[in-house]
């Protein structure tokens, strides 16, 4: 098991006794671009994981070791600051975070790694900075509180990343529950969780290969355009602050104001915000069919008025629209590549699996890599086993 090669490595390198800890990646299973508007994302922790090894040295150094990349960065404590090794930012950006809290964090060791994929869409950045707080926290009895967790992680992303990201990755990360999706308001911060059931219905993920940096102008154009239209909105309506705010019909009102990029940017916003809603009620009534349906609305959306698809994901879309099976499908993250998410009925997942592969390199030349993701338990400790 990797978790256990991790530690393995680092009681090698170190010499110490470590704690470890796991962090999940997440899926979302519909509510995409909505977090920093201050919507609703419905996101959920998957058994796709990073692994840390972590412990305090007694010295004023932070030793940092990617196992999967068999990478080291060290760096004084009191000299913390963005290194051009880019997977360290994430960790020495929880570091800042903690020390702008002022705790004061003592030289410690690193090794980390794990299975979520890079570049997929999965959040493998979020599950690196709630792991490090979460072992950092355990270590120096920080007695931060979990929703303290993904906030600082969240601010190492901003700060040290450059990705102006919502708080949904984070969240999803601390605050996953096996076997639900949890809901959250975004403005608030209060969360439901709702059952996702996988016995009848299996999250399958389609990785389209094409590799996404959400750090990309592309991510922090769409919330400027969001913003654009917020400002256009509040000359009429003073009492809207984000798009949460808005209705359909308010945005038709001022449509020519708007200009058609804007309008449509914040159409989609408003209107995943209903399908998010939508999709908890269906949820709660066992209706995955009806489920399907916000997702394939979803994806749409994305690809014609957010505009942050591309051929590789909206041909992974209509391969599974005509797979047996398969209740919904769309693209999942950012944007620009990643995966494709994807509910399919339980016995027909390894049909689904051999008929998108088929097709995929049939339609794009291209090899397709596929995930069943269960959803599993935030962030925590971990035996060695």
């Amino acid at each position: 098991m990797l978790a256990h090669d991790i530690a393995a490595a680092f009681r090698q390198h170190f010499h110490a006794e470590p704690l470890l800890v796991r962090a999940p990646g997440r899926i979302n299973l519909i509510g995409e671009h909505t977090d920093y508007n201050a919507g609703y994302v419905l996101p959920a922790a998957i058994d796709k994981e990073m692994y840390f090894a972590v412990a305090l040295n007694q010295q004023n150094v932070i030793r940092l070791l990617a196992y999967d990349l068999n990478e080291r960065v060290e760096i004084s404590t009191d000299a913390v600051a963005p290194q051009d090794t880019q997977w360290a930012n994430y960790l020495l950006g929880v570091v800042a975070q903690l020390q702008h809290r002022g705790v004061a964090v003592p030289g410690f060791d690193c090794v980390f790694g794990g299975t979520v994929p890079a570049g997929a869409g999965l959040s493998s950045s979020a599950a690196v900075e709630c792991g490090m707080l979460f072992a950092l926290n355990q270590l120096l009895s920080t007695g931060l509180e979990p929703m303290q967790i993904a906030r600082l992680g969240q601010a190492a992303e901003h700060e040290y990343a450059k990705v102006m990201c919502g708080l949904m990755d984070q969240f999803a990360s601390v605050f996953g529950r096996a076997g639900q999706v949890v809901r959250l308001d975004c403005r608030s911060l209060d969360y439901e969780y709702f059952p996702f059931d996988t016995t009848a219905c299996r999250i399958v993920l389609c990785n389209s290969g094409v590799k996404h940096s959400l750090a990309s102008s592309e991510y922090n154009t769409r919330r400027q355009e969001c913003e654009r239209g917020v400002a256009v909105l509040q000359q009429y309506y003073p009492a809207v602050q984000t798009l949460r705010d808005v209705t359909l019909e308010q945005l038709q009102a001022h449509e020519a104001e708007l200009g058609p990029v804007v309008y449509r940017r914040c159409r989609y916003v408003v209107e995943e915000n209903q399908r998010v809603e939508t999709t908890c009620r269906l949820l709660s009534q066992g209706d995955l069919g009806g489920v399907g349906q916000q997702m394939y609305a979803s994806h749409a959306g994305l690809r014609d008025d957010y505009e942050v698809s591309c051929k590789e994901l909206d041909v992974l879309v209509q391969i599974a629209q005509t797979s047996a099976g398969v209740y919904g499908s769309r693209m999942m993250g950012g944007g620009f590549g990643g995966c494709t998410i994807n509910l399919v009925a339980t016995e027909q997942v390894a049909g689904f699996v051999e008929h998108a592969k088929a097709q995929y390199q049939q339609q794009l030349g291209l090899p397709l890599d596929t995930y069943e993701a269960t959803i599993v338990d935030g962030v925590g400790l971990l035996a060695d086993k």
